[in-house]
């Protein structure tokens, strides 16, 4: 079982800055082989809040292991956050975290 993504989510005037640390391997091609393992990063990153999409990412495998990801948008306090990501063998983690 895959640990879960660190969330913190906080509410100041009427914005919501999300600090989520997604844990992960990141195996780009040149380390995988290198450590002959398989490859395997995280693809496609989204998060809701109430349903609607507030952040999307694609991503490749140039970010790096346990990858730290921060954005913004416009929110209140006490809505919860839904945090996906999926890598590229279909493994998919979500998290949630209350807006603080």
């Amino acid at each position: 079982m895959a640990k879960k993504t660190r969330i913190k989510a906080k509410e100041k005037k009427g914005v919501v800055t999300v600090k989520a640390l997604a844990n992960h391997e990141m195996l780009s091609y040149q380390e995988a082989k290198r450590a002959k393992k398989e490859v395997n990063f995280i693809t496609y990153v989204v998060a809701k809040v109430g349903g609607k999409i507030v952040f999307e990412m694609s991503s490749s495998q140039f970010l790096s292991k346990n990858p730290y990801i921060k954005f913004e948008f416009p929110g209140k306090a006490g809505d919860e956050l839904e945090f996906t990501w999926v890598d590229l063998k279909g493994t998919t983690q979500t998290d949630t975290a209350k807006i603080k």
